[in-house]
Parts: C-alpha cells; sequence; structure tokens
C-alpha cells in the first residue's frame, strides 16, 4: 500500500512532467492539443485533465510555475544582502538560465490578481531593490531614473536571450549585460603607463 507522502510525490512529479512538457511543445507550437502535450509528457491524456480543468487551467499553471523558479533564481542571487554588483551578476545569470528553459510560460500574459502577477510583481520589487543598492554603491549614477534603468536593464536580458548564436554560457551574457548597463558601449578611459 503506497502511503500519502508517496502519492503527493508522484502527482508532483506527474505535474513537473505535463508542465516541463507543455513548454516544449506550446514553445514549438502554441497551438498544440492536450493530446500532444499529454504524449511528451508521458502521460494519458486523462491525467493532464485530472489535473487541469482546460486548456486555460495548464497554461495559468505553467506561467505560475516558470514564475516561481524565476523568483527562486532572483533570490538566489541574494538582491538585499550580497553585494550589489555580485547580486546583479548572480541574478542576471540565473534568470537567463530560466528564461531560456521556459521562454515561452514566462510570456504568457498573466492575469491581473493571479499568482503569476504577484510573482512579476514581486520580481519588479527585487530588482529595484537591487538597481538601489547598486546606485548607492556609486556603481548607478545617482541621477539615473532607476525604472528606466530596469527597463533597459530587461531589454538586454531579452535581446542576448534572442541573440546569443555563439552559445554563450549564462555567466558570460551576465558579465556582458552587467558591463552594458553599468558602462555603455562608449569608450572607455585609456590607462596610463606608471
Amino acid at each position: 500500500m503506497m502511503s500519502d507522502k508517496t502519492l503527493r510525490a508522484d502527482a508532483e512529479r506527474s505535474v513537473r512532467a505535463i508542465l516541463e512538457a507543455a513548454e516544449h511543445v506550446l514553445a514549438a507550437d502554441p497551438g498544440a492539443s492536450m493530446e500532444q502535450i499529454a504524449a511528451e509528457a508521458g502521460v494519458a491524456r486523462t491525467t493532464i485533465h485530472r489535473r487541469f480543468a482546460n486548456r486555460q487551467a495548464l497554461t495559468d499553471a505553467l506561467a505560475t510555475s516558470a514564475a516561481r523558479q524565476l523568483v527562486k533564481a532572483i533570490d538566489d542571487g541574494r538582491p538585499d544582502t550580497a553585494p550589489p554588483l555580485v547580486a546583479m551578476h548572480r541574478i542576471t545569470a540565473n534568470v537567463l538560465e530560466v528564461k531560456s528553459a521556459w521562454a515561452f510560460a514566462l510570456a504568457l500574459p498573466a492575469e491581473p490578481g493571479s499568482e503569476a502577477s504577484l510573482l512579476q510583481r514581486d520580481i519588479n520589487d527585487s530588482c529595484a531593490l537591487t538597481l538601489r543598492r547598486a546606485q548607492n554603491d556609486g556603481l548607478i549614477d545617482e541621477k539615473a531614473d532607476l525604472d528606466w534603468v530596469r527597463r533597459v536593464y530587461y531589454a538586454l536580458i531579452g535581446e542576448s536571450l534572442h541573440g546569443n548564436a555563439e552559445g554563450a554560457d549564462p555567466d558570460t551574457l551576465a558579465a556582458r549585460i552587467i558591463d552594458t548597463l553599468l558602462r555603455g558601449a562608449g569608450p572607455r578611459p585609456s590607462r596610463s603607463a606608471p
């Protein structure tokens, strides 16, 4: 006889497999059927319908799961305790990994008031905190509009994910993003000889 704990663990694995399959299948074909998702997940269609009442429930769960992973990735960068430059780099590398794995889910619009939209607000708050700490440390000009800086930072992440033809790893991309955000593309002052 299986314990409740074993049944819950099996159910969690099943849901995780369904969500991973949904990300993969829907990224390739947003109009894919529940049957196609079930086949990719290696479960019966009825299993998906037991877990998710309809397609909207599945995509809502997909968006929420991806947003939770993004929050965890940001929290792992210690936005409120690590030195700001370290936090910015680590968070950026972590976010790149999550966003590349869950691009479809993270592009889904979050319903107002949903868990995914609340998590998105937390993500924006963590970003604002990290940028404010960087500004306080002199990494960002004291007169810079931090909302604009956040939007540029998000755009740099997005462009890095779409334009990574050379397949650079997340740490390399994170270094480029932070360097561009903090120093721009202008010429660097030359070092004078000692």
